[in-house]
């Protein structure tokens, strides 16, 4: 803690000394020169360690010792290291001459491996009736076989492999920065990852553009290792498009599939599909699944053909087909997503293959011409054993409940004690691959994909945009040098990465060209410039932008908004702050509010890992407060410090869940808690500090407060598309009219209708035309619906 108080007095140093001798002014970027380093100390911060609690041989072995010193790699930098040619070859032709020298593994017997395959052959003898028609209709279910096989994969074309590597491999170098900064973080690609272990390894990633299913393949074939197969998803794919991806690897996922379980031909689908998976195992092709959804995609952020193929893995796993799989998330990330029309990221709306060439010639001309370029950075987390993460999960697994149970008798005041248990939300929905599944193994793979997808984003580079996107909306524009190097000494303080370097200055400047169709420049007196979002559309994109920073924050912006909260009934939310200080809270108190709003936030933003309590991330979340100078402990004469943590006995009066190593013979005793209590810092920096991290959670919060005044306005009963297509509209409404325009996100309407859902404000109901919503009897009063407003506005700061 020292040495992190150290560093933090070091920064508001630097912070306040930029503030008075850099500027954006009229005469320009000057002489004097000031770097932004990104790392602390002499390394830069570590990530993507895997989970300690459910893989601790993982976190043991797969770890490389000297790891720190491995570095980036950029990919499109070769040199005479990279490959045997030298001189201008090195210059010009060294990586098609190279790509030309690469084994590419045969797959002509991939496709009656996959038909003589133990699972498929019983499906064939099971459809299959004696007597005299017996041969002619095997060829019948044989033909159906392949006509699925080909569906969902083809045999990759060598050739067609080599020289799209050697054509896609200058192309980063188009849409990254002056300098080649498609920066491709391999640190356990090159040790953990060694081939001599024999395990088949699968990727699972993040998806921020439609570019990364063509990149990634690319760059990790010229880093050795191999032919990458992708799960594409065949909604966002055009069927020309479809036939090119499957001869360069490509994998789809059969519509039969997702049939219902007792359809002989979704059981045919889903055999043949679990048949490639094991040829694809058993040959030790590395796989790449995307955990999101496919950019523009409006609805849950896990996705459901992610899902879906993941559960294949650990079927053939568990199946004894090979004794293990490496699994590694992955994390990329971009400055800017690479120009597209705005159609093709929407998900009705496929992509197709003359519409993809177009939009990667679009980017090719841009960085011809004077259009700003931009940055892309890939992450390979630490790898471990899902054999290992298997055994020990389900140990981690305890009982929940819903979210109307949790929250509805608090909401309505009927009850003050929050139940001692988690929140059961699942938004994905599952598919006919998932479904097939036992219930504990559909359970494992629903954890598993969010426990990897909480590692990819833990592991993501957060982007010079991000951080101008933040500083823009909930930071005050002045010093806007000085607060750009504060807030990204504060993302490192915590243990996440930047994916930039260099001059301070240019790294502004390049940073608001980036951003130049979002944001605009005031001159005003003396020369200066003041840098505001341009209103509407400009803050909406800053919006999401800044949503890539919210997670080195979140534990903070949680508790700075439960604070918040606490203090809502005490003292007048514009009071000055020492009267905000001299409130005492109680740590059950703190406690408390932690629970109540991380229970009204939606999984797929906290993105909690499974094997952690609620309770548990109550003390990290009043740790962080502590620790960044927020809170400060109150000790009264004659109690025990609050630094003491002494051994004691556990008291049953608060509600503590014990996970991990502790158990209730020999956990801390919190029964002192009852009379702990804080008071919030008077130091300078505090009252800032605290309005900063409020906002970082409010546009959620907003867009739930305004659905939640929607309620008695909304036309009710709907599809769930029509009533989120109605609150839409409002939202868009209430932002021209207070100027609120961050909320106005569909995402964010569909996060409220579902969170409302699970609380029990709306109910579905089966109609012939689908599911339709309405207003259920509880909620029906607007008693009710005004306590539902209070609650959630408790929690948003002004």
């Amino acid at each position: 803690i020292a040495t992190m108080l150290e560093s933090r007095l070091q920064t508001q140093q630097r912070s306040s000394r930029n503030g008075r001798e850099t500027s954006l002014s009229s005469s320009g970027f000057g002489m004097k020169l000031e770097a932004v380093t990104p790392f602390l100390g002499k390394y830069r911060p570590f990530v993507g360690r895997c989970c300690q609690t459910c893989t601790p041989k993982s976190w043991e072995s797969l770890f490389h010792r000297s790891i720190m010193d491995l570095g980036f790699c950029s990919v499109i930098l070769v040199k005479e290291e990279n490959t045997r040619f030298r001189g201008w070859l090195v210059r010009r032709l060294c990586y098609f001459l190279w790509s030309l020298e690469q084994h590419i593994p045969s797959f002509q017997d991939t496709s009656q491996k996959i038909v003589e395959s133990t699972g498929v052959q019983k499906i064939l003898l099971g459809k299959t009736p004696g007597g005299a028609g017996e041969g002619q209709v095997s060829d019948l279910v044989k033909k159906e076989v392949q006509r699925i096989l080909g569906h969902i994969q083809a045999s990759p074309r060598p050739f067609l492999l080599r020289n799209f590597a050697a054509a896609l491999t200058p192309f980063p170098s188009c849409i990254s920065n002056p300098s080649p900064l498609f920066y491709l973080f391999l640190q356990f690609a090159k040790t953990g990852l060694s081939p001599e272990q024999g395990l088949p390894l699968v990727l699972l990633s993040t998806h921020k553009s439609l570019l990364d299913g063509l990149l990634l393949p690319f760059v990790l074939l010229s880093q050795g290792l191999g032919v990458l197969r992708v799960a594409w998803d065949p909604h966002a794919c055009s069927p020309a498009l479809r036939a090119l991806l499957r001869k360069l690897g490509g994998l789809f996922m059969p519509p039969e599939a997702n049939l219902s379980l007792d359809s002989s031909e979704g059981v045919l689908a889903r055999t043949v599909t679990y048949a490639v998976m094991e040829q694809l195992l058993i040959s030790g092709q590395p796989l790449l699944i995307f955990l999101e959804e496919s950019p523009g995609v409006q609805g849950p952020r896990l996705s459901a053909l992610g899902q879906a193929w993941l559960g294949l893995v650990v079927q053939a796993v568990q199946g004894g087909i090979v004794p293990d799989a490496m699994l590694v998330p992955v994390a990329i990330t971009y400055d800017l997503v690479p120009d597209a029309p705005h159609e093709i990221y929407h998900a009705s709306v496929p992509l197709g293959l003359w519409t993809g060439a177009l939009a990667v010639l679009r980017s090719l001309r841009s960085c011809w011409g004077c259009s700003p370029r931009v940055c892309v950075r890939v992450h390979l987390a630490q790898p471990f054993s899902l054999q290992e993460y298997t055994i020990n999960a389900r140990s981690c697994w305890g009982s929940r409940q819903t979210l109307e149970q949790l929250l509805q008798p608090i909401v309505l005041g009927q009850c003050t004690a929050v139940p001692d248990t988690e929140k059961e939300q699942e938004w994905t929905p599952v598919t006919g691959p998932l479904l097939a599944l036992r219930e504990e193994d559909q359970l494992l793979v629903r954890r598993l994909s969010r426990h990897i997808l909480n590692a990819s984003v833990a592991s993501s580079a957060v982007m010079s945009t991000a951080i101008m996107a933040t500083l823009l909306l909930f930071k005050h524009q002045k010093r806007l040098l000085g607060e750009f190097s504060w807030l990204t000494e504060e993302t490192l303080l915590r243990g996440f990465d930047v994916g930039f370097s260099g001059q301070l200055r240019c790294l502004v400047q390049h940073t608001l060209i980036l951003l130049r169709a979002h944001v605009a420049l005031l001159r005003v007196h003396q020369g200066d410039l003041l840098v505001v979002p341009r209103p509407g559309p400009g803050i909406t994109h800053l919006a999401r932008l800044s949503a890539e920073l919210l997670p080195a924050f979140l534990s903070e912006a949680v508790g700075a908004c439960a604070v918040r909260a606490l203090l809502a009934g005490r003292v007048p939310p514009e009071g000055p702050w020492e009267l905000q200080g001299v409130e005492l809270l109680s740590q059950n108190e703190l406690y408390r509010q932690i629970l109540l709003l991380l229970h009204l936030l939606p999984q797929d933003l906290l993105l909690l890992q499974p094997c952690q309590s609620s309770y548990c991330y109550c003390q990290e979340v009043l740790d962080r407060l502590i620790q960044c100078g927020l809170l400060v402990a109150e000790e009264t004469p004659g109690s025990r410090p609050a630094c003491d943590t002494g051994r004691q006995r556990l008291s049953a009066k608060l509600l503590w869940k014990p996970s991990g190593d502790f158990t209730d013979s020999d956990s801390d005793d919190f029964e002192e808690a009852e009379g702990r209590y804080f008071r919030l810092s008077q130091q300078s920096r505090c009252p800032d500090f605290f309005l900063f991290l409020c906002r970082l959670l409010s546009p959620l919060l907003k867009a739930f407060a305004q659905a939640a005044s929607f309620l008695h306005q909304g036309q009710l009963p709907d599809t769930e598309s029509g009533y989120t297509e109605q609150l839409f509209q409002f939202l868009q409404a209430t932002a021209q009219e207070e100027g609120i325009f961050e909320c106005v996100d569909p995402n964010l309407a569909i996060s409220a209708i579902w969170t409302f859902r699970d609380l029990g404000v709306l109910q579905q109901t089966p109609s012939p035309a689908g599911p339709r919503l309405h207003l259920s009897p509880t909620f029906a009063s607007r008693d009710n619906q005004d306590k539902l407003e209070q609650f959630i506005r408790q929690f948003i700061c002004s």
